[in-house]
């Protein structure tokens, strides 16, 4: 399992097309990937909905918990997304 924070640099914070690439680019791997925001339950990175439900604003930080066998590429390429769009 594999685990990664990040605070949210983007004005809007996750909104419908970031959130949107971000679901795409999970989809691609077979790990499962949970999304959390503070005082909030993880929910499915693969769940929009539940994504933009979070409500992530600027300043927010988000947990993401990566586990599968592919964990590791998901990390860096959930990372390096996160860094040139949030």
């Amino acid at each position: 399992m594999k685990e990664f924070t990040y605070i949210i640099e983007d004005e809007i914070g996750i909104h419908a097309r970031p959130a949107g690439n971000l679901v795409k680019l999970i989809k691609t791997f077979s790990s499962n990937v949970t999304i959390e925001k503070e005082g909030k339950p993880p929910v499915s990175g693969t769940a929009l909905m539940k994504i933009m439900g979070l409500g992530v604003k600027c300043g927010d930080t988000v947990k993401f918990t990566i586990e599968g066998e592919d964990e590791e590429a998901a990390l860096q390429q959930l990372a390096e997304f996160m860094d040139a769009n949030l």
